[in-house]
């Protein structure tokens, strides 16, 4: 493939029907869960990915056996890994702050680390975290470090502040079972953002037996036990429908998306309501189809997005294709994402004649007619697909490495060009 990649523009508005890849989120999550039971689990269907195979090759490391058949994964919990070592990261936030703790629990040396940019991300409440439970650490605030596992973790109560990432809380709640005497924890701080996040933790602990109690705001208490194996089928990605909800959006066309649960704690679901708020319709039925508004009357937004920050990129990219300003705000924390998200969003929608300017937690975009021009995505796959999103309107759009959307959707590319002229 080559560096810059056409994004492609339809000659109509879109319909289509869409099978997603599944949840990066849910898998990850269910990975360390299945690595940490007493019994066997089996994935059905879960994303293959860059994120999901970074944290498969952790896991395997720490000692989980997990073998891959078809569409399916098996994972066999083995005994504590020891000796020296080392877990590549790459880019993603669930890796680099869900395995920690998982090292600490080990009785080896571990050594995390990850991309360049990897290094530059929030992780010094990862760290103080599990010094505050008592666990030897070599290195700085930041990628890389070594955690030196002692086989336990004893300490049971801990304060944090995870007000920049709600993964610093997750990634102390899915290693609470294992911990002696369980686990009671505190945020401080500002909200927590993309609380959503959170409550899917929960949600999958108290699924495989584990007692969970969040009955008061900020604090969890995880109590000590066994974590049940268990068979279960990923839900499709939420977020990632985005761009395919988008291109119903910018396009007056019909996109329906096949799977969409019926209950979710994915952040992704408020597409539901997003579409809505920029005049599109939404209807459930066998799928949930949505279907945009006629071509020139697309509303502009004014949404808080701090619970469902990683949608920012594509909804940004609908509110510059729209008719009226929009303002999205409660996303401070995106810039400590994989890139600054607020700062490369309004860089390249101001590169292409938009007008965008960044606040303190957000957005404001008003609306200017779009040229075509190179959209850079800064290694963040959610970059790229808002870039894929403008250049369904905007003719002459030519994406920098594209192939990053292998973080989490590793097909992208083709899907996306089937999608658009199929439609």
């Amino acid at each position: 493939m080559t560096d810059l990649w056409p994004a492609p523009t339809p000659t109509d508005a879109i319909t289509a029907r869409v099978t997603l890849p599944a949840s990066k989120s849910l898998t990850n999550r269910v990975l360390v869960l299945a690595a940490l039971a007493e019994s066997p689990s089996v994935l059905r269907r879960p994303l293959v990915a860059r994120d999901t195979e970074l944290m498969v090759g952790a896991l395997s490391a720490l000692g989980a056996d997990i073998v891959r058949d078809d569409e399916n994964w098996t994972v066999t919990p083995g005994p504590a890994a020891t000796g020296d070592i080392a877990i590549d990261c790459g880019l993603a936030g669930t890796v680099m702050r869900f395995v920690p703790p998982l090292a600490g629990l080990s009785k080896a040396s571990v050594t995390i680390d990850g991309d360049a940019r990897a290094r530059e991300r929030p992780m010094a409440t990862a760290i103080a975290s599990l010094r505050g439970l008592g666990i030897e650490i070599d290195g700085g605030d930041s990628l890389p470090f070594t955690v030196h596992g002692r086989g336990q973790i004893t300490a049971c109560e801990l304060s944090i502040d995870a007000s920049a990432s709600s993964q610093f809380v997750s990634a102390l709640l899915l290693a609470a079972p294992r911990f002696t005497y369980g686990l009671t924890l505190h945020h401080t701080g500002k909200p927590l953002p993309s609380q959503p996040h959170i409550e899917m933790t929960v949600a999958e602990l108290r699924k495989r037996g584990v007692e969970v109690d969040d009955s008061i705001v900020g604090t969890w208490r995880v109590e000590p036990g066994p974590i049940a194996g268990s068979d279960v089928t990923v839900e499709p990605d939420l977020s990632t429908a985005g761009s395919f909800i988008a291109a119903a959006l910018v396009t007056g066309g019909t996109v329906d998306i096949a799977d969409w649960p019926a209950q979710t704690t994915q952040a992704g679901d408020v597409w539901r309501e997003i579409a809505k708020s920029f005049g599109g319709a939404v209807e459930r039925g066998e799928d949930v189809a949505f279907t945009g508004p006629q071509p020139g009357s697309l509303r502009g937004v004014d949404l808080d997005l701090h619970d469902a920050g990683e949608l920012t990129p594509v909804v940004a990219a609908v509110a510059a294709l729209a008719v009226e300003p929009s303002h999205l705000r409660g996303i401070a924390h995106l810039r400590g994402h994989e890139t600054d998200r607020l700062k490369a969003l309004a860089t390249e929608l101001n590169r292409l004649g938009g007008d965008v300017e960044e606040t303190d937690d957000g957005l404001i975009i008003r609306p200017r007619p779009l040229r075509g021009g190179r959209l850079a995505t800064y290694d963040d796959h959610r970059m790229a697909h808002a870039a894929a999103v403008l250049g369904l309107v905007v003719p002459g759009i030519l994406v920098e490495n594209i192939v990053t959307t292998a973080k989490t959707y590793p097909g992208f590319v083709d899907d996306w060009e089937r999608f658009v002229h199929a439609g």
